[in-house]
Parts: structure tokens; C-alpha cells; sequence
């Protein structure tokens, strides 16, 4: 936690990546919650330094940067980081202008709580796949785990009191016993260390990792959490200290936090601790409401952390969600759940806040589906929950940053769209998102112009899929992209490398040009006659909905022939294996003409049964030495059938997280489409 005495002060910090130093004017307004101005206030960028008008506008001169990120600290105001990307920025309808920032005012009796997902730092991050670079070696773990959390640190920092997760066991080397389960973790003792410095203050060991390696892996967790003075919950060497909270003062309220996991595991000895051995709290209807009554009644502020729910899927199980809100009905005043791996959504359900999945938030799956997440904000008034907000993350190459540009967009557009059907609504706060029971009245108009092209990413800002008009009789259709960083423009940000792609197997790079044909990225490869280069996927996405209408639509220019593939990995297939030996299926082949752009669309159905997970594949063969280019690649998963212009799209089967748009037929002329 951190209290500073100053007047609000807002740094503009800058990574400068390849950009020359050209300068661009950023825009933004500072605001109260009660949308009253912040005036007269100091704004300092580097050494240079303004004052907001009298309406807490400010405009800041500095130099092009990758990205940049905005900090506010008040002593009067909870701090605020928020970090945005040149590109975004630049898309917007007034250009390099922030969207206005509320800020927080600090009180007798509020408490800012912060939580992230699911945490481990071992198998990959030290023997990765896919020949991507070592993120924690042997020889330096204890920088390289700091590493890892150096850019997250300030966003929980910033927080009185920050959770997450602990999906891991802690060891310094691996446990002599393993429990009979298919996957197992542990990670190194730094793990503890680098958590702390990050800001973290507790961990909720309740899930089904704590007891991956039984009572000598729990052993030396706990050995460790005591040692660094990383206070936890959720598990314990008998049922009793498992069940048990941590109990913490926090401005002068006293805050009961508890963990559960859903299920006693199909192994035995079970997960779950009993009366004679250690493990995770079980999260059983008859545990939790005991929880929440023995909050209640001894006067603490009941915070429930659950593990549950089935991995990969949108929505929690039912199970899940009954046992959430009888916590809540018992005393409990705050809900958080994890396991899916995926973000869920947010419901206000009796004026209390569940947050039904938090997603990764250290972790490393290079599944594509899981790198998109979320830190929730909490404040809490004593037991009243007060507001929430929620800042989106993009595990980058297994390492947590802020997500921006199309990372952003597709996070929140999801959030948005899930806690919507649970009539909570997500409200932009600048990059952010509050989270409120009032629906988002403000209509956010936006357009999509199609020149010679038939598939389109939807506007950013806008969250929502709503057609209000279009200048043709074409019919569309709305869908979702299953490949994160395709528009290119975020691989260079937070020097972590971006591993979606084979672009370490293969000479093609990512390169800054004015000549994209979306912002000023693009990957690239010089390529002689007759010789030919493949651009892929470098793993298969394990998330996609079997037996639906895909395309795969790109940006290209060169001399080439271009080939497309799918390569699946069937049910039972192991996955290197499938990756070289598994047959390549042809979409469809294409010729490139010379030194114009061409946006290409090829559409294919996703296998309809046998198959795990999928990928894509461009074969480039070059017909004389050329420079090739790619941008805006996209593998998009349709959520809808056609409808004509005058109807809207029926908002199931997953149309409702749509991020891309796409005409029944490429036209020769331009067309526009406005959105509410």
C-alpha cells in the first residue's frame, strides 16, 4: 500500500521502440467520480510540466513513442496508471486523445483491494516450447522472476491490499512424490519473492495445484510463504487450517479472506485437505456458508476466492454460480473465482460484486485463448461494496502487460458483452473499465469503410456489435478472431517477444513501415526466385467451435503464389508430433501482383469432430526475388449467418464477442458501415 502527500500529478512515462523522434500532442480531461473537473492541477511529462484547465483538460507535447503510460497520484485521490499504445491512440476519432479518467477520492473506511489470476512460474517459463527464449534461468531466477512482474508491479502496487492465485506448489527442486495426476507444477522459491516485490500482500492457496506433489510439495510451500512473510489462505496440513482465513486490518476494517476449490480431485489421497491430512479447502455448499456466517458474526469483511467452473468456456458452471451467490445470501461481501483460464464476467448480484473468472495473470499457456485478461479494482466501504474497476492484461510471451490497441478491445468487448446478460455493465474509465449495475447510456458512434475488401476488424471504443446503417444491399455477418497481436502492432511493446507466431523458425520479422497497410507494422521477408517462406501459427488454438464457417483474411504484397493451410491436432494426438507430421489441409491458393496491397479472405469449415485444435498455415513461393509483406492476419471464427442490411445480428452462438465483420462478397468500389 502506499499514501503520498502531493498535488495531483500526472507522468506520462515513454518507450520509445524503433519510432524516430517525431512528437504528437496527447489530449486527455481529469475528472472526480462525480464527472467534476480536476482543474489547475500539475501534469508532468519528463522534465516538462502544465497544469489542467479549468475543465482538467490537458495537452502534452513529447516525443512518438510504442507506447505511453499515463500516472496519477494525489494525496487526496488513489493513484491511477493506464497505458495506451501509439496506434490506438492515433485511431481514435480526435486524434492522440485520451478518453476522460476518473479518479478515486481516498476516505475514512475505504479500501482499494486488487486481484489478479492464476500464478505459476515454472514448467515453460524455463524450458519453453516452440523454440522461444528462456524466461528463467538456472542462473539468474532470482532477477529473472522480478522480470516478469516489473511492468505489472505499479498497477498492484498501487493497491492497499493485492491477491492472487497461487496455482503452483513451491520447491527448489522437484518433490521426491507426485500425485497420479496428469499435470503437476511447482515452481522455484524466488516465485515468493518476486510476488512481494510486486506489491502482492497474500495468496489464496485454494485450488487444485496446492497439493500437486502431496504433503512434501504443501510442506515446502507453506516453508516458504512463511519464510518471506507472504501471508495465505485456502490450504493447510488438516481441514481446519485449511478452512481457515487470513484475517488483516485494513483502514480500520478487519477483512476475513478465504479460499476453496470446487472438487476433492479424482486421486487419492484427494486435493482436498481432511481431519488427518493436508491440502485445499474444499468448496463444498455446507464450507462456504460457514465461511460467510463466521464473517459475518465476528464482525470481519468476508472476501471469498473460489476455484471452479470448467476451463476454456465463457460462462461458469452452474455449480459454481450457486455456490458464489449462497456465499453472498450468508454474510460473504465480495465473490472472486478462477480456474477457467479465461476471463469471465462480472454480475452485481444484492449490491455485492462476483467476479465469475479471473483468467492468467503469471502463467504459461500458450494456448491463444488464455493470454487475454484482467486486474480487478475493488473498493470496498468497510463491507459495502463501493465500485470496481477493471484493468486489461495481455500475457505477452507468458509475461503480464497491459494489454493495448486490439488486446484491449477484444478483453473488454468480451467482459462487456458477458456481464451484460447478467445486467452488469461495463463503463470506459479512459483505457479502463468501471463496473456498474447502470446500463452505458452514452452511444459511441463509430464507421468501418471497406475499399476493395470484404472483412473488416469492428471499431475499437466501442463495444458493441449494434449495425445502425449501411451504404449497400450486401449482408453480413459478425465473428471472432482466434489469433492474438494479427494486426502486428503491439509485438514490439514491453521487450517481450510476442510468441503467436513462427517468426523465430523462420526469416520473416516484424518491421516499422509507413507503407502498412493498417498503422506501421507488419511482418516481412526477402525471398528469391522460386524460393518459398512459410508464415504460421506456432501453435494450434486449443479454444474454436467445432463444424463452424472460418476464414482466414490477411493483407499481403510481393511477388508470390500464396498457398493456405489448416493443420489440426486430433483428439488423442501429441502435440509436436501433430505439429510436423499432421497433414496440411489446402484452403484455397492465391497470386500477389507486384508492389499493391491486396486483402485476401479464403473461407473454410473448422473440423466438425476428431480434432483438439487447429492452426493456419501461408506458404509464400516467391515467382522472381521479392520483398513480401503481410498485415492484418486474422483467423476468424463466424458467429452468425448472413443477415441483410436492414436486420441486426442475433446475439448467440457467440456473436455477441464478435471483433471482426465480414460482406457476403468482396466489392470493386467502397462501402460504409455505421455502428451504435
Amino acid at each position: 500500500m502506499r499514501y503520498l502527500v502531493c498535488p495531483i500529478l500526472i507522468l506520462l512515462f515513454v518507450s520509445f521502440g524503433t519510432f524516430a523522434q517525431s512528437q504528437v500532442m496527447i489530449s486527455g480531461r481529469l475528472v472526480a467520480e462525480d464527472g467534476k473537473a480536476l482543474a489547475q492541477k500539475q501534469i508532468a511529462i519528463n522534465s516538462q510540466s502544465i497544469t489542467t484547465n479549468n475543465n482538467g483538460e490537458y495537452q502534452l507535447r513529447l516525443p512518438q513513442a510504442q507506447t505511453y503510460t499515463l500516472n496519477a497520484i494525489n494525496s487526496g485521490y488513489y493513484d491511477v496508471y493506464q497505458t495506451f499504445s501509439h496506434y490506438e491512440l492515433k485511431q481514435r476519432e480526435a486524434n492522440f486523445n485520451i478518453a476522460p479518467i476518473s479518479l478515486v477520492e481516498r476516505k475514512a473506511g475505504r479500501t482499494l483491494l486488487a486481484f489478479g489470476g492464476d500464478v505459476m512460474m515454472g514448467r515453460r517459463y524455463m524450458k519453453p516450447y516452440f523454440n522461444n527464449p528462456v524466461l528463467l534461468s538456472k542462473d539468474s531466477v532470482a532477477t529473472d522472476t522480478q522480470k516478469l512482474v516489473e511492468i505489472i508491479k505499479p498497477y498492484m502496487s498501487l493497491a492497499d491490499f493485492a491477491a492472487v492465485n497461487l496455482e503452483t506448489q513451491i520447491a527448489d527442486k522437484t518433490p521426491a512424490e507426485r500425485a497420479p495426476k496428469s499435470v503437476t507444477f511447482f515452481s522455484p522459491p524466488e516465485t515468493v519473492k518476486a510476488l512481494k516485490y510486486a506489491g502482492i500482500d497474500y495468496v489464496t492457496l485454494g485450488n487444485n495445484h496446492t497439493y500437486d506433489y502431496l504433503e512434501s510439495g504443501l510442506d515446502s510451500t507453506i516453508h516458504y510463504l512463511n519464510e518471506i512473510g507472504l501471508p495465505y489462505s485456502g490450504a493447510g496440513k488438516n481441514q481446519k487450517s485449511a478452512l481457515a482465513p487470513y484475517q488483516v486490518e485494513l483502514n480500520d476494517n478487519a477483512f476475513s479472506f478465504y479460499g476453496f476449490v470446487g472438487w476433492e480431485g479424482g486421486f487419492r489421497p484427494t486435493q482436498t485437505a481432511t481431519n488427518n491430512k493436508g491440502g485445499a479447502a474444499l468448496g463444498s455448499e455446507k464450507n462456504m456458508i460457514k465461511a460467510a456466517h463466521d464473517a459475518q458474526l465476528s464482525g470481519q469483511i468476508g472476501v471469498v476466492q473460489y476455484h471452479g467452473s470448467l476451463e476454456y468456456k465463457d460462462e461458469p458452471s452452474l455449480m459454481t454460480e450457486q455456490r458464489l451467490k449462497m456465499a453472498i445470501d450468508n454474510g460473504a461481501d465480495l465473490a472472486v473465482a478462477h480456474h477457467p483460464h479465461v476471463a469471465q464476467g462480472f454480475e452485481i448480484y444484492n449490491n455485492k460484486l462476483i467476479a465469475y473468472s479471473m483468467g492468467n495473470f503469471i502463467f504459461d499457456q500458450y494456448f491463444y485463448a488464455t493470454n487475454h485478461s484482467f486486474i480487478l479494482y475493488v473498493w470496498m466501504d468497510g463491507e459495502q461494496f463501493y465500485r470496481a474497476e477493471v484493468v486489461p492484461i495481455y500475457l505477452k510471451g507468458y509475461v503480464p502487460t497491459p494489454a493495448t490497441g486490439l488486446h484491449r478491445e477484444q478483453i473488454l468487448r468480451r467482459l462487456s458483452q458477458l456481464s451484460s446478460k447478467r445486467a452488469t455493465y461495463l463503463h470506459a474509465n479512459g483505457g479502463h473499465a468501471t463496473i456498474e449495475k447502470t446500463p452505458n447510456t452514452h452511444s459511441a458512434k463509430a464507421q468501418i469503410t471497406f475499399e476493395n475488401e470484404s472483412i473488416k476488424p469492428l471499431p475499437m471504443n466501442s463495444w458493441s456489435n449494434q449495425v445502425a446503417s449501411i451504404s449497400s444491399n450486401l449482408r453480413y455477418r459478425l465473428g471472432y478472431n482466434l489469433i492474438n497481436g494479427s494486426d502486428f502492432e503491439s509485438h514490439n511493446q514491453f521487450n517481450s517477444a510476442e510468441r503467436g507466431f513462427n517468426l523465430d523458425t523462420t526469416n520473416f520479422n516484424v518491421v516499422t513501415t509507413k507503407n502498412a497497410k493498417s498503422g506501421s507494422h507488419v511482418v516481412a521477408a526477402t525471398v528469391k526466385a522460386n524460393d518459398n517462406v512459410r508464415l504460421a501459427m506456432t501453435n494450434f488454438t486449443r479454444v474454436y467451435r467445432a463444424g463452424n464457417p472460418m476464414s482466414v483474411s490477411f493483407s499481403a504484397k510481393g511477388n508470390a503464389k500464396v498457398k493456405v493451410y489448416w493443420q489440426g491436432r486430433k483428439t488423442r494426438g501429441k502435440l509436436f508430433d501433430s505439429l510436423k507430421n499432421s497433414p496440411l489441409n489446402l484452403i484455397g491458393e492465391v497470386s500477389l501482383n507486384g508492389g499493391e496491397w491486396q486483402s485476401l479472405a479464403l473461407d473454410f469449415n473448422s473440423p466438425r469432430v476428431g480434432f483438439r485444435s487447429i492452426r493456419i498455415l501461408l506458404e509464400f513461393e516467391a515467382t522472381s526475388e521479392s520483398e513480401i509483406m503481410v498485415d492484418d492476419l486474422a483467423l476468424i471464427e463466424w458467429r452468425s449467418t448472413f443477415v441483410s442490411p436492414s436486420s441486426q445480428v442475433l446475439l448467440h452462438n457467440g456473436a455477441d464477442k464478435a471483433t471482426y465483420i465480414g460482406l457476403e462478397k468482396k466489392l470493386n468500389d467502397s462501402m460504409t458501415i455505421n455502428f451504435n
